[in-house]
């Protein structure tokens, strides 16, 4: 059976085109699969406009589910508990697996009599990301013997002991008593009858209960699209010019960090050394705004607010730095998107970011108490910028690395042997991606 024949029935309740953060990653992941696959996408219908402005046609390459007779009400409430669209995403996670099940309560009563005549090989859910959400079709798809892949699952990243005080300001009270989603219909059914638990950061890995080691496997859930950031070329002579130009990316909420870069860059601003871009928007906006006053800033550090994609993409380039200390980063798309577009990052030795970046193409700046993240980030810092000359051979490398491990086609063919090893054609798939180097892989140093 060749790949393009395999029939997949992908899941994703969150796939968008024009949108980002989950939503766009569904979308990426599982357009990118109907290029290599016979896959047919399932979605919401509240992405059914975007897809269909896209050039798809709902019952052909894809179909949209309506439940928000569920969905909007409970959405609603979501707003009002977390008091706005920014903060307590905890929240935002909690009610969507508990409406989550009517949505594949839904596929199975439409999929059902397709399911059980064999027109599909396997099904794949991409998202909810969040591995709190259950699933009610996994002990159905195997009794019809039928492989049901779910993830990269990616969430429940603790708290670093430090930064209680930013959980409390992110209104992540919910998160305190996270562990109240097992008791949840279905949260057991998911792991025991799932063929494969895909889990997209270290710390989801270590959460799948020991029944699930056998069929767990580690991935990274984010990737890139060489169409919106194109990756990066160099002439043989460049070279980073001073100052040092820094960017960050992001949601301006409080554990992202952008007031712990600007309070480490202060002196170095100042000095000429750097210069620092904020893209983004969120509640964090105006304090950011009168701590750069407070320091003298205004000169150095730019708050360039929302901007959109095709304008970043065009910016992007001048930057030589990510500087990016968030203390509580699930995925990291963004240091991914920095990286191909030739960025070094700079982030907190913590969760996502720190599990995509390599010393040979970034910089970890140790986890500590905020006094010490500070002053960690401003040597780092320091010291880049008495020795600019090294960001060239770094820059060359976070552009390597994303071409051979995360692009969204290097994720489709690596789920490909997923898919493989859960259809019993091969067995368990290593990239390397738990050596200290996944570049080394031996796979790779044999092509």
């Amino acid at each position: 059976m060749s790949e393009k024949s395999l029939k997949v029935l992908v899941i994703a309740e969150a796939a968008n085109p024009e949108w980002t953060s989950v939503p766009l990653l569904g979308w990426s992941h599982a357009h990118e699969l109907t290029k290599q696959f016979d896959a047919h996408l399932v979605t919401h219908v509240r992405n059914k406009p975007a897809i269909e402005r896209f050039g798809w046609s709902d019952g052909k390459q894809f179909t949209a589910m309506d439940t928000e007779v569920i969905d909007r009400p409970i959405y609603k409430l979501g707003v009002w508990l977390r008091g706005g669209n920014n903060l307590a995403w905890t929240i935002t996670s909690a009610l969507g697996s508990i409406t989550y099940p009517y949505f594949e309560y839904k596929i199975w009563r439409l999929f059902k009599s397709r399911l059980q005549a064999g027109e599909f090989d396997l099904v794949h859910r991409i998202t909810p990301v969040s591995p709190t959400a259950p699933s009610y079709i996994s002990k159905k798809l195997k009794k019809l013997n039928i492989p049901y892949i779910v993830g990269p699952l990616n969430g429940g990243v603790p708290w670093p002991k430090e930064y209680r005080d930013l959980q409390i300001k992110e209104r992540e009270w919910l998160s305190f008593v996270r562990g109240a989603y097992k008791l949840l219909p279905w949260y057991r059914a998911m792991r025991k009858h799932s063929s494969v638990l895909v889990a997209g950061s270290l710390a989801t890995l270590q959460q799948l209960p020991d029944y699930t080691k056998d069929r767990s496997i580690y991935l990274p859930e984010n990737a890139i699209d060489p169409e919106r950031f194109p990756l990066r070329e160099f002439e043989a002579e460049e070279q980073v010019s001073t100052p040092i130009k820094a960017c960050f990316i992001g949601r301006l909420v409080p554990y992202k960090g952008a007031d712990i870069a600007i309070e480490a860059m202060a002196p170095l601003l100042k000095s000429g050394s750097l210069k620092y871009d904020i893209f983004g928007e969120g509640p964090e906006f105006e304090p950011l705004q009168k701590l750069i006053d407070k320091l003298e800033l205004n000169q150095h550090v730019t708050l360039k607010g929302f901007v959109k994609n095709i304008e970043l993409r065009k910016a992007l380039p001048g930057y030589d730095l990510f500087v990016f200390p968030s203390v509580r980063e699930f995925g990291g798309g963004a240091v991914l998107e920095a990286m191909a577009m030739g960025i070094v990052p700079v982030i907190a030795d913590y969760a996502g970011p720190a599990e995509l970046v390599t010393e040979s193409c970034g910089y970890k700046i140790k986890m500590g108490a905020r006094a010490q993240l500070v002053a960690s980030l401003q040597n780092t810092l320091r010291s880049i910028t008495n020795n600019p000359h090294v960001l060239m051979e770094k820059k060359r490398a976070c552009v390597s690395r994303i071409k051979k491990l995360y692009t969204w086609e290097q994720k489709a063919k690596q789920m490909s042997e997923i898919y493989d090893w859960a259809l019993g054609k091969a067995g368990r798939p290593d990239w390397g991606l738990l050596e200290n180097d996944p570049m080394k892989t031996q796979k790779e140093s044999t092509e």
